[in-house]
């Protein structure tokens, strides 16, 4: 048994990494340092020396002041009362901080994750004296207006239901009894506590058949990404990765989002969060906030404190998983999280690896993505998933960097940022030649099921015009494209569209912001449809330049922002074939 009234002392500082002697401590417990209790984590144990990393500035500590270990690993607090939240990386309360000390937060001081005092509106579902296991629902809370937050029984009871009492309460108020069959008794609360390093259990791992539908026409087309899986977004400054993020989040069909600002600049972060309580929920027409946990954890913050942050965040994200609800996080940026470990670690002494990265830094990106899934929770038959769309920041855009290389072992969908397509206000600037998804082929089912048997087909030519007009464009750069001959011509001018038509979308033009699965496959269908009849002209003597010049075109684009785009596309696809049957 170790002893946690054990008083320690400071032995030894290095930046965020202390080392400790004279406490019994385990591999990351929680413990408070110093006059000032700062808190840290246990990260290496050598004989007598505990090596602790602290989530807060060391500055103006010294060696002699007392250390003291509270016994728990470094947990989150769950239950309701989350959603709005706005985070540090350790699920301080930010307003609450600065409602208790002004702007700058000061050091050693704590608050709770969930509003200890207020009263919500319990309805039990559950039973007097049924027999209940770990994860079913007792009950429910409306946490915020429309979205139901399950409370659940806690992870490792089990027994009979003794008592349960609807009403309102804290999260602090005992609402129920279970007695286990060792005649124990447990109390129920609200609230739940749960490690932020350890994967929250389920009952089954399911296959990722189902896509995440984000209403952004190059995801949804070329790269789809599953619920439950997980994709990588790298780009450089200015590639629009926060646009992104921020489209995916408003649009995409999870219930719930996560967003980690973590170790992003000062500037960025304060934008997401002055913009994100005013984005609207295009679902309810009320505030986006209303299902969303926003974790921030700037550059100049503590770097222990942004390690932990992603932690804090996927555990969350698994919390809510576990109430039967898909969840989408989004974290931003992963890079910055490994620029903090790299900084532990050279503090640490350990072995550095390619470019100063810990040796281990594949396995940590491996352990957090994997939490990702789509999974039957513990207790419930519904099903829930965490989505984890990772932003990676390499620097001067190189994907070939260590982070970068690492996370594409483990994501299955790769969404490419290019500041070229940037400059050219192509936007989302996604490089469809360097990007991919490996999901298409298990999600074929579902899109012949619930759109049409033709989707697998049309982004499949799709994609096959775009790989050819960049061969083709090796050759114009030297020769013009009037060199071409004609049939190359027409595959330049049906990537043309392919590119203006279905890759570019304006996030803020209120129709085109969100492309429903029939309006992207109906824009697919038209240009193919061009295509096709085009290259059969060409084939009975028609000029090249007399297809090209056909004005009904451009209505395919009209229909991009145009909320009757079905009537205005089969307009398009009749006038189009009578334009070239009046030209064969």
């Amino acid at each position: 048994m170790k002893d946690i009234n054990k008083v320690g002392k400071l032995f030894r500082i290095a930046g965020p990494v202390v080392v400790a002697t004279g406490i019994d401590a385990e591999m990351y417990d929680l413990v408070r340092i110093g006059k000032e209790k700062l808190m840290g984590e246990v990260i290496e144990i050598q004989n007598d020396k505990t090596i602790i990393q602290v989530y807060e500035d060391t500055s103006g500590i010294k060696p002699g002041e007392p250390v003291y270990n509270t016994g728990k690993s470094l947990s989150v607090e769950l239950g309701p009362g989350l959603l709005t939240s706005i985070y540090d990386g350790i699920q301080r309360p930010l307003p609450t901080l600065k409602d208790q000390m002004g702007d700058f937060i000061l050091r050693g001081v704590d608050a709770p994750g969930l509003d200890q005092k207020k009263v919500w509106q319990f309805k039990a579902t559950a039973k007097k004296g049924e027999k209940i296991k770990t994860g079913e629902f007792l009950g429910e809370v409306e946490e915020t207006p429309g979205n139901m937050h399950k409370i659940m029984v806690p992870f490792g009871v089990s027994g009979t239901l003794k008592e349960l009492n609807s009403g309102k309460f804290t999260v602090n108020d005992v609402i129920g009894f279970v007695e286990d069959s060792n005649k124990q008794k447990h109390e129920l609360k609200l609230k739940q506590y749960w490690p932020v390093r350890v994967p929250r259990p389920s009952a089954k791992k399911l296959s990722p058949n189902m896509p995440l539908i984000t209403g952004q026409r190059v995801f949804d087309s070329l790269f789809t990404l599953a619920k439950g899986g997980v994709a990588a977004i790298p780009g450089p400054f200015g590639a629009g990765k926060t646009v992104s993020q921020q489209q995916l989040a408003k649009w995409c069909d999870a219930e719930i989002i996560v967003y980690i600002g973590c170790g992003e600049r000062g500037n960025e972060m304060t934008e997401v969060l002055t913009e994100f309580p005013h984005l609207t929920d295009p679902k309810t027409g009320k505030p986006l906030m209303n299902r969303t946990v926003l974790i921030a954890n700037t550059s100049n913050m503590p770097v222990a404190a942004r390690e932990a942050s992603v932690y804090t965040g996927i555990t969350i994200a698994e919390y809510y998983r576990d109430m039967g609800y898909d969840v989408a996080l989004m974290a931003d940026s992963t890079s910055r999280w490994a620029e903090a470990m790299r900084e532990i670690s050279s503090r640490l002494e350990e072995m550095p690896g390619e470019e100063g990265y810990p040796a281990y830094l594949s396995t940590k990106l491996a352990q957090f993505y994997e939490r990702a899934g789509r999974v039957q929770p513990l207790g419930t038959k519904k099903e829930g998933s965490v989505t984890v769309i990772g932003a990676v920041s390499p620097p001067g855009g190189d994907f070939s960097e260590p982070v970068t290389q690492n996370t594409l072992r483990v994501t299955k969908t790769f969404w490419a940022l290019d500041a070229k397509l940037a400059q050219r206000r192509h936007f989302p600037s996604i490089n469809w030649l360097t990007s991919y998804s490996l999901y298409l082929d298990t999600l074929e089912p579902w899109f012949a099921d619930n759109v049409n048997p033709d989707w697998r087909q049309l982004t499949g030519d799709c994609m096959k015009i775009l790989q050819q007009e960049e061969k083709l464009l090796e050759i114009v750069q030297l020769v013009g494209s009037d060199a071409l001959p004609e049939k190359e011509q027409l595959t330049l001018d049906a990537a043309r569209l392919i590119r203006e038509f279905l890759l570019q979308q304006n996030a803020y033009h209120e129709i085109d912001t969100f492309s429903s699965l029939q309006k992207t496959r109906l824009i697919m269908k038209t240009i193919l449809q061009y295509y096709a009849q085009a290259q059969s002209a060409l084939e009975h003597g028609v000029r090249v330049q007399k297809i090209l010049d056909i004005k009904s075109k451009v209505e395919i684009g009209n229909a991009k922002f145009n909320k009757d785009f079905e009537g205005i596309l089969n307009g398009a696809q009749k006038k189009i074939e009578a334009e070239i049957r009046a030209l064969s």
